[in-house]
């Protein structure tokens, strides 16, 4: 049958084609008629019926030899040839090209080979797409971008082919190696670079128009509503990002026998801590995309807050001595002479005076950070009475025993304006 060359080989033609010593042979044995003349006459007559014969036999051959000789035009993956072959089938012009077909892959037509038949191969190969925002791989025999869009973007899907770089200068590569055809766009760093007429893979047309990418850009391929295609460059960035936070310190007492229970006193000053946490943040066009967490620790541990508390009572304090009422009014003091208008402290209207100074607020501090507290005390003057630390930091009752025992030293004339409310 055409294209099995067995039947025909010269090898096997020259054991059914008497050689020229057979010939001579035979021509040499012509002189001795008159001695074997029937032998002779028979041999005469068998000659030219085996020399028929062999003219037959290389006429068939040749003939076979003419059908099964063929010219085909071969693609494959769109590189057209023509092919001049023997094979008798598709099959067997694939296997003379080495051209091997997979389970995935598409060849044109099978069975028996024609004289000027078309054989199309497309080799299948995997690419990454991103459909509907998810990511996968798919297998396709697409030879361009826009082929692979229409062919998987045929249900309606948002489809994108994802580009992934080679180790040698970070290139982007399709899976495929898809080209440009046609007119395309390329999106980068908020602009739009236009290509006339692409007919170059999407690396090649990075490159011509000078787009650099970094190791972690994304390139993808998309066709627009206008059913433009478009390559999309996706600047990425991770950086390490560090930010501090406070942690707090704890505080404990000591007891102190010597001081009054309305009496602290600070013996380390507690310090807040450090902690230091580094994050991996990922951007995509400058719009945060990820963030993960690197290291979160303890960087400066805090200092922990001291406090000695007195534990003796206070003595209930002296009422002072009621002064006898005179005729005439008093002269009015100095400013800054006590003030006592008679009565103990106790009777008087603190309260009163609190609010003038302070609004009733113990914790308050003045706006230029002298005075503290419910009776505007200053530190000099509060550790003259023997308070500790700062008044506004002692209890109301604490500030308040303070301020009678100054009263006591000095008169209303500690609080020049608001010392008259005292006696309201």
């Amino acid at each position: 049958m055409p294209g099995h060359i067995d039947g025909w080989s010269p090898v096997q033609f020259s054991n059914l084609i008497p050689g020229k010593s057979a010939r001579s042979r035979a021509t040499s044995d012509t002189p001795d008629e008159t001695r074997i003349p029937d032998r002779r006459s028979g041999r005469a007559r068998i000659l030219p019926i085996a020399a028929a014969a062999t003219v037959l036999v290389l006429a068939g051959g040749s003939a076979a030899v003419a059908h099964a000789h063929k010219t085909v035009t071969l693609d494959v993956n769109g590189d057209v040839s023509k092919v001049s072959t023997f094979a008798g089938s598709v099959d067997g012009i694939l296997e003379e090209e080495g051209i091997v077909v997979g389970e995935r892959d598409v060849v044109s037509r099978t069975g028996a080979l024609p004289d000027g038949a078309e054989i199309v191969v497309r080799h299948a190969h995997q690419v990454a797409v991103n459909v509907d925002g998810q990511e996968s791989s798919v297998w396709t025999t697409a030879l361009s971008a826009d082929e692979a869009l229409d062919s998987l973007s045929a249900r309606g899907q948002a489809v994108a082919l994802v580009a992934s770089r080679s180790a040698a200068g970070g290139r982007p590569e399709l899976a495929l190696d898809l080209t440009l055809r046609g007119p395309a766009d390329v999106l980068v760093d908020g602009g739009t670079l236009v290509v006339a007429d692409a007919d170059a893979s999407v690396a090649q047309v990075l490159g011509e128009l000078g787009v650099e990418l970094n190791a972690l850009d994304r390139v993808s391929v998309v066709r627009n509503e206008a059913g433009r295609v478009q390559v999309v460059v996706n600047r990425v960035l991770v950086q390490d990002v560090a930010s501090t936070h406070e942690v707090p310190f704890a505080s404990s007492t000591q007891q102190d026998g010597s001081r009054y229970t309305d009496q602290k006193r600070t013996l380390t000053a507690g310090v807040p801590g450090v902690r230091t946490l580094v994050e991996r943040v990922t951007t995509v066009d400058g719009v945060e995309s990820g963030r993960v967490t690197v290291s979160d620790g303890v960087t400066q541990a805090p200092v922990d807050e001291v406090l000695s508390v007195g534990t003796k009572t206070r003595p209930a304090p002296t009422p002072a001595p009621t002064r006898p009422a005179t005729p005439a009014a008093p002269a009015a003091p100095a400013t800054g002479s006590p003030v006592t208008a008679g009565g103990s402290a106790d009777s008087l209207n603190w309260a009163a005076l609190a609010r003038c100074e302070s609004g009733g607020n113990p914790s308050i501090v003045s706006s230029t950070g002298k005075y503290h507290g419910l009776y505007q005390f200053s530190v000099a003057t509060w550790q003259a009475v023997g308070g500790a630390g700062l008044p506004s930091q002692a209890s109301p009752d604490e500030q308040t025993a303070r301020a009678k025992m100054l009263y006591n030293r000095s008169g209303a004339g500690q609080w020049p304006h608001c010392g008259k409310n005292l006696f309201s």
